[in-house]
């Protein structure tokens, strides 16, 4: 038994079967041994997870980022959107909070110089980092849920298909859009988003 060992199997269970699966009785009983020997090996659950984490995000090479600092913004939010949608596995452990891959914390560093550079105080540019991130992550649970959701084709989809004339007097603009929010919604463009979100951020530079 060795650590190298340890962690793919605990990377396996994680991308095959979710962070749910994953315990570290489970992943004794896949090398071979008992939960106390793996103990020997790793302190706890989520130090197993930390040790998954570490290298995913030097995996996807890092993107030539624009001179331009609103674009750069844009590029290093699009790569982190990009990187974790490869990897939905990763959006999961990080959901449990206060665990990252040290290689990527590039992306973290460059986000905060960049609306440094551009205005922002450093308390600014730690709010627009997490706005950013709050973004990314928030898009991709929301469609990791959709993913999951559509692999059970017999499931009855209540909305928008809950909302009827019956709603227009409370719900106008919901209740008009009903017929088109699939569609409105398939058309969602996460960059263009993301842009108009970093441009809301780097106006604070002018109103501090």
């Amino acid at each position: 038994m060795d650590l190298d060992t340890i962690v793919g199997i605990a990377r396996r269970i994680l991308q095959e079967e979710g962070v749910a699966a994953l315990s570290m009785r489970r992943v004794a009983k896949e090398v071979g041994t008992t939960p106390m020997a793996l103990y020997h090996h790793v302190r706890d659950k989520d130090e197993l997870l930390m040790l998954t984490l570490s290298g995913t995000a030097d995996s996807v090479p890092r993107p030539e980022l624009p001179d331009d600092p609103r674009d750069r913004l844009l590029a290093v939010s699009l790569h982190m959107h990009g990187t974790l949608a490869r990897m939905p596995w990763v959006v999961e452990v990080l959901g449990l909070g206060d665990l990252t891959d040290r290689g990527a914390l590039w992306m973290v560093e460059e986000i905060i110089a960049t609306c440094v550079a551009c205005g922002l105080t450093q308390p600014q540019a730690v709010a627009a980092y997490r706005t950013i991130w709050y973004c990314v992550y928030g898009d991709l649970v929301f469609r990791g849920a959709m993913d999951r959701r559509a692999d059970e084709p017999d499931r009855k989809r209540h909305f928008p298909a809950m909302l009827t004339e019956a709603d227009a007097e409370e719900l106008p603009h919901m209740a008009a859009l009903a017929g088109r929010w699939l569609e409105l919604t398939a058309e969602y463009d996460v960059s263009a988003q993301l842009g108009a979100v970093i441009d809301g951020l780097l106006g604070q530079a002018r109103h501090p």
